[in-house]
């Protein structure tokens, strides 16, 4: 017994079912089936993609899927319950699938090869998510990927677009209107939002090996980026060791191996370079002591590595210096392809890398590329800080370049071997452990050694380190650099001669200043100990520090060159900062401190933002009578300096201080007294200060402070409503106060509730003039205003909504009818309607009083809007393409009125107070939706969008047919409305997007499912309104028979059941008024000849159009001459059916020959058509040309002497061709008067001797002709039971092509 499925309602077949068995449905791999009964091991359903056919199935060859189930019962649907982006990819695959086998058809070769392995891509990328193992990142990356795919195909195969939100695809009756709109403009491509290119880049690099046959030695590499624009590093040093044989030394600690190079994207990286340089111990006397020494340098432009996406691996070529005095340049060299300065290092040598570049921050870079930071990668930062510093971060790099050193001899016959070593050494004199860095990937260590340059008194080494000492530690500390003669003889060692040091700061608290100092080579013996370094820090320690008296110094030639660079969140080398930070220790300079504060430079300011900022409000609380207004100047200054767009990115370092770091709780009570000077820059101080008060106090004096805020806010709304002109001060800085005023509406909602700041924004707006001049910064600047606070927090809340709704509408309408800032207005509407939908429970009432409002203000206005943007002139190119803002304003239009309900519709019609203001509204919203109806509207793929329009216009109508019937029929009939109307729906009808047979059955049965035949409903509204107008139906007879005619001829069956009784009833009152219906027959003939040659129309459409029309007209008194009517027009669908079946590509020349011939003479002898038998005429000569059978050619003789010359030799050179020259000498002798009356015997001669020459000289053959008579339904209805004469020629060819021989 078959049973209804309760749970098991979708499914997947296993395998292929032949369906050999008694009601089997046959079934293939891969088909989605929904299951509507079971029985014993077998179900009973249908395959998705072909409903109409159902039948039993195994229930083992099917895999069950959960699925939601809509419409329980007989017209139920079955959703899958999977990922939507499963479901899309599924059946976009099966859509793909058929059209991707007619590109192999049709021999698109490039497509479908393309098409074929996008396909497998996505099934492979099906798979990962199907199984579900993926992270969720690279779940997230691979539905971006399919997406895009999908998108692409979509788009190579002219299918519909697709908006989605986050990768699934929307439902357009769970979003907005507006905010659909905006989905489907961003995925346009003449719209797409070009991808903002990232603000910071990385560089992979991956050390692998290095292949030489000359190693032997342990071996140092040192990677930095570099500028060639600048010659200038723009990175700190990468550091890799590598053993004797060229491989990593710690192969299992791969964050030695591998790091990040941090670069900004203001360098264009074209010039940029990767260099290292290798030293090798030398082992002499089998002693222990190693020096570095130099070995190569290799050099890559990362402008080869932006076009790569992925990892690549290099093998750089391995460079050496002809001389070593010139090791400090090497790179630069090969940058500039100086040849004649370096050499290969060998053949065989290079270094393996591999390298990639990433795009984003390091955040960003976490998520994506997990797999790195799993395995362990070091950073190496850019010289530099980043883009934004947040509370919190600490940094402390002191950067110091080892450039180059100035020594003597020493006694000796040739020049020194000069190896350094750095220390860092803290106030007590003890070498600080682990703070001296060659590079990141190695961990510090105690010292650094230099390079050792042969034979050389002049070493330019530019080697840098990295010196990260702690805050606490660097007063008092010092770097100390050792210098050491390495000798190649005496057991290789290294004997001290003289030393450097330089202080890290300076008794004022400012840190070495960023810059190259010539430090004072102090000589030393080789035994001197250096331990006790208080004995030396009195000493000198840089030539531009020596007293002017100390000749001995300065005269010396011997010195020592360092350029230090600082990269501290802490410390600073700028005095009068400095002076600020440290008020406490100088309380006289505050004074000084705060004034200066202006002139020192902006990014000094943002580097130290937070301790600024606690020094501003620090001071405050000292003594705010005497240093409050400077204190104020300066947060004014600072938050004006964050404005700028080179420090904009500091912004949230500022939202962040006053949320954690803030502690002002009294600074409010000053800053009230100020804020209208200030506007709104200090506003979120006040609040958070008045929240730690009450936090502190148990929320002491809060009467006070709200009494303050109100009369704070009634002096600001004073201010506003002062009226000026544009580059008036007073004017300018109204608009630098509506500019950020929404910026504190959320602060504002932390201690008032949102009705009460609902009250103040309203207040604010309200007060501004509303007569503003024209060069008035206001007038815009007002709109942007609105806009900000359409799309704050506040406006989301409902309760706000009510309270700034009517004010902003006021302005909305203010603009919109002047036709000004159009597309601030569209973005203000927009974000308003977005918010709008039609939720349940306590909102609905809310809702429906904001689109009340709404459509009462701006619904008028908006129609003219959009008029006033369509009837602009287009540019030019094929289709018009709309606007952004009028597209904005169309979205709005339809939000709105979807969202109308009954109770809207018919206040909106009440609200009408005569019929011609109604009549001036109708006429505009009908004109509207005709425009909203053209194809070039919207783009060819937006169907989503065109589907969701058709679908408000209809409803629309639905409503606006009810004013019709109630305020313009009878004695108020307006002509002019109805017209509107019928024409709109016509068109409606007609448009392409509702054509629901050219679509495939899978979208078919979407729209159906969803929106039902909209041509049905609209068919319906037509033929209901028909039959209320009564007699002014004759004032659209015969107008209206094209356009219904038109509705009738769409393949619908119901839509033609319901149009086709108009004819009838258009027939009777033309009878009543005019005694026949001679115009209802000519206008039918005339357009139902053009509209089937343009293919509209069948069979199925000629004999449904006879029967419901001879069924109406049984009773009629003139259903004689009605019968009579009928038989003609379904005769001649019939001849003009059969004429464009002929006209087809493929058939005989001699099949539309026949055809035409039968068209022509019924329109002459049956219909007396003149003018249509000579349109037919001239295509049957057209088609005699073609073929070039002018033979048989038998015009009826025309006598009308009226037609001009050419056409008379035309039909004689037609003849002649043709061979028929007694025809052309019967025409020569009509054309003789004319010839005779001008006198032009000369011409008529030559042509008539012409003619009688050929009958005398040419031979030709007399044609065969057989009598052939047509039997059987399977001819042309032109051709069944006649009996005509036909030559050999064209009977074998009927014979033989087109149909089984005749009956002779």
């Amino acid at each position: 017994m078959w049973i209804p499925t309760e749970h098991e309602k979708y499914g997947v077949v296993l395998a292929s079912f032949r369906g050999t068995v008694q009601h089997g449905l046959p079934l293939e791999i891969g088909d989605t089936v929904q299951i509507l009964e079971k029985c014993e091991g077998w179900y009973r359903g249908f395959i998705l993609k072909n409903p109409n056919i159902k039948g039993i199935f195994p229930s083992s060859y099917i895999h069950l899927k959960n699925a939601h189930v809509k419409n329980k019962g007989q017209f139920e649907t079955v959703t899958p319950v999977e990922d939507s982006v499963i479901t899309e990819m599924t059946s976009t695959l099966r859509d793909w699938g058929a059209m991707w086998k007619q590109l192999y058809v049709k021999n698109e070769g490039d497509l479908f090869h393309r098409l074929w392995h996008v396909m497998n891509e996505i099934l492979d990328l099906r798979r990962q998510v199907l199984v579900g193992h993926l992270t969720h990142d690279r779940m997230r990356d691979v539905k971006q990927h399919i997406t895009a795919r999908l998108d692409w195909g979509n788009e190579q195969l002219c299918l519909d677009l697709v908006p989605r939100r986050e990768f699934s695809m929307v439902d357009p009756d769970e979003i907005s209107v507006t905010e659909l709109y905006r989905l489907v403009n961003r995925l346009t491509p003449l719209h797409k939002e070009t991808p903002v290119p990232a603000s910071t880049h990385h560089l992979f690099v991956h050390v692998k090996s290095l292949m030489s046959a000359n190693l032997g030695e342990e071996l140092e590499v040192f990677f930095h980026i570099y500028d060639g624009r600048e010659s200038r590093p723009l990175s700190e040093r990468f550091f890799v060791r590598l053993n004797k044989s060229g491989l990593p030394k710690s192969p299992e600690k791969t964050e030695r191996q591998c790091t990040l190079f941090v670069v900004s994207s203001e360098h264009d990286f074209m010039f940029t370079e990767i260099d290292w340089r290798m030293g090798a111990g030398e082992k002499k006397n089998l002693c222990s002591v190693q020096y570095r020494r130099p070995f190569g340098c290799a050099v890559v432009s990362i402008a080869d590595l932006l076009t790569a996406d992925s990892k690549d691996d290099h093998l750089l070529k391995v460079y050496a210096c002809n001389t070593e005095s010139e090791w400090h340049q090497i790179h630069e060299n090969i940058i500039k392809k100086a040849n004649s300065r370096y050499n290969l290092s060998g053949s065989n040598t290079g270094l393996a890398v591999a390298l990639q570049l990433l795009h984003g921050d390091i955040e960003q870079l976490r998520r994506e590329y997990m797999v790195l930071f799993t395995r362990g990668v070091s950073i190496t930062r850019k010289l530099g800080f980043s883009d934004v510093i947040m509370p919190g971060e600490m940094r402390n790099d002191l950067y110091v370049t080892l450039e180059k050193g100035e020594f003597e001899k020493g006694g000796k016959s040739v020049a020194r071997n000069v190896e350094i070593t750095v220390y860092v050494l803290d106030i007590d004199g003890q070498i600080l452990k682990s703070h001296v860095a060659a590079g990141s990937g190695e961990p510090g260590g105690d010292e650094y050694h230099s390079l050792v340059l042969y034979h050389n008194n002049s070493p330019r080494w530019a080697e840098q380190i990295k010196l990260p000492i702690p805050v606490d530690m660097f007063r008092g500390s010092h770097v100390r650099f050792e210098f050491r003669h390495c000798s190649t003889k005496d057991k290789g060692e290294k004997k001290l001669f003289g030393y450097s040091f330089v202080p890290l700061m300076q008794e004022d608290g400012r840190t070495l200043p960023d810059g190259t100092h010539e430090l004072i080579i102090h000589k030393c013996e080789e035994n001197t100990s250096l331990a006790d370094c208080s004995r030396y820090l009195k000493l000198p320690f840089s030539k531009a520090n020596l007293p002017s008296n100390n000749q001995t110094l300065k005269g010396t030639k011997e010195s020592f060159w360092i350029t230090s660079f600082l990269c501290s969140t802490k410390l600073t080398q700028n005095g009068d900062m400095l002076d600020l930070l440290k008020w406490r220790a100088h309380p006289e300079r505050i004074n000084d401190s705060l004034s200066k504060l202006k002139e020192i430079d902006g990014s000094e300011i943002v580097k130290f933002l937070q301790d600024t900022l606690d020094t501003l409000f620090g001071i405050l609380d000292e003594n705010s009578q005497r240093y409050g207004l400077k204190v104020f100047d300066s947060l004014v200054h600072i938050i004006n300096l964050l404005q700028d767009s080179k420090f904009q990115h500091f912004k949230p370092v500022m939202d962040t201080y006053i949320e954690s770091h803030f502690a002002g709780a009294l600074s409010y009570r000053y800053y009230m007294a100020v804020h209208v000077s200030a506007l709104t820059s200090v506003t979120v101080y006040i609040i958070q200060s008045r929240r730690l008060f009450s936090l502190a106090t148990g929320g002491q004096s809060e009467d006070e402070f709200r009494v303050c805020i109100h009369e704070l806010f009634m002096s600001i709304r004073f201010f506003l409503s002062q009226e000026n002109k544009g580059t008036s001060p007073v004017a300018q800085t109204q608009a630098v106060f509506l500019r950020t005023f929404p910026a504190v509406y959320g602060e504002l909602l932390k201690i008032f509730t949102v009705r009460e700041v609902a009250g103040f924004v309203r207040e604010m707006l309200g007060s501004l003039p509303t007569t503003i001049h024209a060069d008035c910064p206001l007038e815009a600047v007002k709109l942007q205003c609105i806009a900000k606070t359409v799309e704050s927090q506040l406006y989301i809340n409902p309760e706000s909504r009510c309270i700034l709704l009517p004010v902003v509408l006021r302005v909305l309408q203010a603009h919109m009818q002047e036709q000004r800032d159009l597309v601030m207005c569209a973005r203000i509407l927009t974000s308003m309607l977005s918010l709008i939908t039609k939720e349940e429970n306590g909102t609905e009432p809310v809702v429906s009083e904001e689109v009340q409002l709404i459509v009462e203000s701006l619904l008028g206005v908006l129609l003219r809007t959009i008029l006033e943007i369509s009837n602009r002139p287009q540019s030019a190119g094929p289709a018009m393409r709309i606007q952004f803002q009028d597209g904005e304003f169309v979205a709005c239009l339809l939000a709105l009125l979807r969202q109308m309900s009954d109770r809207h519709y018919q206040q909106l019609l009440q609200a009408f107070s005569s019929k011609d203001d109604l009549r001036d509204f109708l006429l505009p919203i009908f004109t509207v939706f005709r425009i909203l109806i053209r194809p070039e509207m919207f783009p060819k793929d937006w169907t989503v969008m065109r589907l969701v329009t058709n679908n408000v216009i209809i409803t629309t109508v639905l409503y606006l047919s009810d004013a019709l019937r109630k305020n313009f029929l009878n004695d108020k009939f307006d002509y002019k409305v109805w017209d509107s109307y019928f024409y709109l729906s016509v068109i409606f009808i007609n448009q392409p997007c509702l054509q629901l047979e050219s679509f495939s059955p899978s979208k078919r049965k979407k729209i159906l499912e969803k929106y039902g035949d909209m041509r049905v409903m609209m068919g319906c509204e037509i033929f209901s309104m028909w039959q209320n107008l009564g007699e002014h139906k004759l004032n659209f007879i015969p107008a209206m028979i094209g356009p219904f005619l038109e509705v009738t001829l769409v393949p619908q069956p119901d839509l033609r059941n319901v149009m086709i009784p108009i004819f009838h009833d258009m027939m009777d009152w033309e009878q009543r008024r005019s005694g026949n219906f001679k115009q209802v027959e000519a206008k039918l003939i005339d357009k139902l000849d053009s509209l089937m040659s343009e293919g509209k129309g069948d069979e199925t459409y000629r004999e449904l159009f006879n029967s419901i029309l001879l069924k109406k007209i049984e009773r009629e008194t003139w259903r004689e001459s009605g019968i009579s009517l009928i038989a003609t027009v379904t005769r001649l669908m019939e001849r003009l059916l059969d004429y464009r079946d002929c006209m087809k590509l493929g058939e005989v020349d001699g099949k539309k020959i026949g055809c035409t011939v039968s068209l022509l003479n019924f329109y002459k002898t049956e219909l007396n058509k003149e003018e249509m038998y000579i349109r037919y005429i001239h295509k049957l000569y057209d088609l005699h040309l073609k073929c070039c059978d002018l033979e048989f050619l038998n015009y009826p003789m025309q006598s009308e002497w009226q037609r001009k010359e050419y056409l008379h030799l035309t039909i004689v050179q037609n003849f002649d061709r043709g061979k028929c020259w007694e025809n052309g000498i019967i025409l020569c002798r009509e054309l003789a008067d004319q010839y005779e009356s001008y006198y032009d015997y000369r011409n008529l001669s030559k042509m008539r001797a012409s003619l009688y020459d050929k009958i005398m000289d040419q031979q030709r053959l007399e044609p065969e002709f057989f009598r052939v008579g047509f039997y059987g339904k399977k001819f042309p209805f032109f051709l069944r039971v006649k009996k005509s004469p036909y030559s050999l020629y064209y009977i074998m060819l009927y014979a033989t092509t087109t149909y089984p021989f005749p009956n002779l």
